[in-house]
């Protein structure tokens, strides 16, 4: 197994977790599931389909993670499993209206006035109105804070695709926010 230096997890939590160390994978689900939760919630725009998501993507991390290489980190890659996951709920369920649409849960209490929640919300809307492949790809990038490398991993698409993605995101987010200037 190869592992990047830029693996976030000891290597050795890693290895005895792939050969089924009961400890190991406590670890690594203890500290990967706040992040599985809040990209599912960015992507499902729903808490309880956000938790649905989150254990489905425990499971199948479980069962794969002997299949984990080291080419990416194991956050990138695990958070690949999150958005497939993603994916194939958001196939099943109806599509949510704007007015259905949140923020995501526990920013109300860490927003200090009125304006900067209106703003937060805005945004949170604006990103849930983009295509699929454009709110995945700045809810990796961003609000994840992946490198575009790591987004294309996680996507499990080109550098230059996720690159572009996330550039034709930005620029629907800019017009929209244009649009809104008083």
């Amino acid at each position: 197994m190869v592992v990047t230096a830029r693996d976030e997890f000891d290597l050795r939590v890693i290895r005895r977790a792939q050969r089924g160390h009961r400890g190991s994978r406590a670890v690594l689900l203890r500290e990967l599931q706040d992040v599985w939760y809040r990209f599912a919630y960015q992507m499902l725009n729903d808490a309880e389909s956000a938790r649905e998501a989150t254990q489905e993507t425990g499971l199948r991390f479980l069962e794969r993670l002997a299949e984990f290489r080291g080419d990416s980190r194991l956050k990138t890659w695990s958070l690949g499993i999150t958005l497939n996951v993603c994916r194939e709920l958001r196939r099943r369920r109806t599509p949510l209206t704007l007015a259905d649409e949140t923020t995501l849960p526990g920013r109300e209490e860490e927003m200090n006035n009125l304006a900067c929640q209106e703003q937060t919300e805005a945004l949170s809307r604006q990103i849930a109105a983009l295509p699929d492949r454009q709110r995945e790809a700045i809810t990796l990038r961003y609000l994840e804070e992946l490198s575009l490398q790591d987004t294309a991993a996680a996507m499990g698409c080109a550098l230059g695709t996720a690159k572009a993605t996330v550039s034709q995101a930005l620029r629907s987010l800019r017009r929209h926010a244009e649009v809104l200037k008083p």
